[in-house]
Formats: structure tokens, C-alpha cells, sequence
């Protein structure tokens, strides 16, 4: 009887734990990751439509809580890359491909205090021109601004225009433009009579008060899901989509998306110009981030994998080769 009031009490007396299984958290600090390498296609060839295959590697860790990447920072050679449950993992690589100084930590707060799934459903993230970062929570539907080094949070925001986006289908993915401007792009929802995924162009910071913003629409492929975009310096997006097929389990495509006419109730259109599918490596693409090297724009792309054996965590690198 004695047992049975403890563990009774130790259900009362913690906060925001409803029974349901708990979600893994990484064990903060230092974290041996490995990587090995990836091919991009088992014919050899290194072109993917309209990118050109620079090496990758699939990351390996003992943290039953590693993985479930669905978005990413890169720069230069330090990695910041931020899973589904509100972990973050950061570690530095270099042209050898070996992983350096990786540590775990978890997000300075969220819209949750508990220990399930929709507590800390971290999807996207874009970093302000100020270097704080956005974080995207898709079931709260609500965008989160952190410091730089993720050590606090410094304001919040449930937009009136994501309020009625469905559960499952929140802040999937955001974009900090060139003029700093924000876009936030729904997974799938869809509004009545539209013909494309629910977005909206955020005129500035998000989470601050007064910030302007207008929804449009992005049009997908039929039967696909928006995860990720990406800006291009001149202003053209990348966005990053996901299919499941019984076949070949999770494809990906990329799309480049024209924004100049971007502005109220627009509806914006994407051209598919890399296809992960096939011969060529595809599993469950999540994340982007691009940089500039030599002047030339890279995209780096990284997978969920959901913390299931036949899934993988995968980081890839291109360089990006458009007129």
C-alpha cells in the first residue's frame, strides 16, 4: 500500500503528465556522434536535377532521444540542428566530414510544460537578421524567439493567422528574407475555395507586437506536403517537399519559387527542380539551410527519422546550380 501512495503522489505532484508515454529527452552536454558516409545514388552519379551532390553522411548517436531533425542552422562549419521535440544538437564538421565539440540541450521553454509530443512539437526555424532564432511549434501554432546561443527565450506569439491551421499541420516551416522579412509556411492546411497550403508573410519580427503581416498561398504539388523553405540571396525560395509512397517509403522534392509578386492573397507556385526518389538517396527530408560559398549558394538538407530503425538522420550538402 505503502508503494502504491508513492507512486500515486509522484502522478499528482508532477506537472503537465497525462499517462501518455513520455517524450525522450537528450542528456545535455557533451554527445558522441558518428557519421558515415552516403552515397547519393547507387548509379554514381552526383547530379540531382538542378544540384550537384558536394558529400553527406549519416549521423549516429547512443541518445535513445538523437534524431527527429525537422530543421537546421549552418554556418560556416558550426551546426545547429533542432528535432521535433524541442532538442537541439550542435557540433562542428569540417571538409573532412568528422563530427567535433557536438553537444545535446533542450529548448529554453515552449507552449508546453509537459511531456508529450504537442509540449514541445519544434518543426521550423529561421534565424533574424539580429541573429536571434524563430522557432515554429506546429500543434500550438505558435512562434517562439530565442538569443542566440538558445540560453533564453526572449518573446513569443500565437499569430491570429495560424489559430485555426490544423494540429498536425502548424509553422512547418519558415524563411528569414533577404530584407528580413518572415514567411511561415503551413504543412498541408488548406483554407476553403484556396487552391494552395495556407502561408503568411510576417513584414518584420514575428513576435513583436505591431509586426504586420497578410496570408497567401503556396501551391504545391498535388498530393504533397510542404516541411521546409530556404531564401535564395536574390530573393527566390526553396521549398522542400515530402511524399509517402508504400514503394519506396518517403521521397522528396525541391522546389524554386518566383516572389516578386508576392503580397495580400497572393498565390504563390513552385517548379520542381530536384527530385529525391529512386536510385537517388531519399528518407523523410525535413530541414534546409542554405549558405554562400566562393559565391556560390549551398544547401545543406537534413531527414527525420522519427527515432525508427528503418529511417535515417541524414546530412547532405549541394551546391545549388540555377541561372
Amino acid at each position: 500500500m505503502r508503494i502504491l501512495f508513492v507512486i500515486l503522489a509522484g502522478l499528482l505532484l508532477v506537472p503537465g503528465w497525462s499517462g501518455s508515454e513520455r517524450l525522450p529527452l537528450l542528456r545535455p552536454g557533451a554527445m558522441a556522434i558518428r557519421a558515415t558516409p552516403v552515397a547519393i545514388d547507387r548509379g554514381g552519379n552526383r547530379r540531382v536535377g538542378a544540384l550537384t551532390y558536394l558529400g553527406g553522411v549519416q549521423l549516429h548517436s547512443d541518445d535513445p532521444a538523437f534524431g527527429g531533425f525537422s530543421s537546421m542552422h549552418v554556418a560556416g562549419d558550426r551546426f545547429t540542428l533542432l528535432s521535433d521535440g524541442g532538442g537541439l544538437v550542435r557540433f562542428t564538421m569540417g571538409r573532412d566530414w568528422r563530427i567535433r565539440d557536438a553537444t545535446a540541450a533542450e529548448l529554453p521553454g515552449g507552449p508546453g510544460t509537459g511531456w508529450q509530443k504537442q509540449d514541445r512539437d519544434s518543426e521550423s526555424m529561421a534565424v533574424r537578421p539580429d541573429g536571434s532564432v524563430l522557432v515554429g511549434f506546429e500543434r500550438a501554432n505558435a512562434i517562439y524567439r530565442y538569443d542566440a546561443g538558445f540560453t533564453s527565450t526572449l518573446a513569443s506569439v500565437r499569430p491570429r493567422g495560424m489559430r485555426k491551421w490544423w494540429e498536425n499541420s502548424g509553422p512547418e516551416s519558415m524563411a528569414t528574407l533577404p530584407d528580413g522579412t518572415t514567411l511561415a509556411l503551413s504543412e498541408s492546411h488548406m483554407l476553403p475555395r484556396k487552391p494552395g497550403f495556407s502561408a503568411l508573410h510576417f513584414l518584420g519580427d514575428p513576435t513583436r507586437p505591431g509586426t504586420r503581416w497578410y496570408r497567401f498561398q503556396y501551391v504545391a504539388d498535388k498530393g504533397w506536403s510542404v516541411t521546409d523553405a530556404a531564401a535564395l540571396p536574390d530573393g527566390r525560395l526553396l521549398v522542400l517537399l515530402r511524399d509517402f509512397d508504400p514503394r519506396q517509403l518517403f521521397t522528396a522534392r525541391l522546389q524554386i519559387a518566383d516572389l516578386t509578386q508576392l503580397r495580400p492573397g497572393a498565390v504563390i507556385r513552385g517548379r520542381t527542380i530536384a527530385r529525391f526518389e529512386g536510385t537517388v538517396a531519399h528518407d523523410n527530408f525535413e530541414a534546409l539551410s542554405l549558405e554562400i560559398e566562393n559565391g556560390r549558394p549551398i544547401l545543406w538538407i537534413a531527414s527525420d527519422d522519427n527515432q525508427q530503425f528503418w529511417e535515417r538522420s541524414l546530412l547532405l550538402k549541394f551546391r545549388v546550380d540555377l541561372p
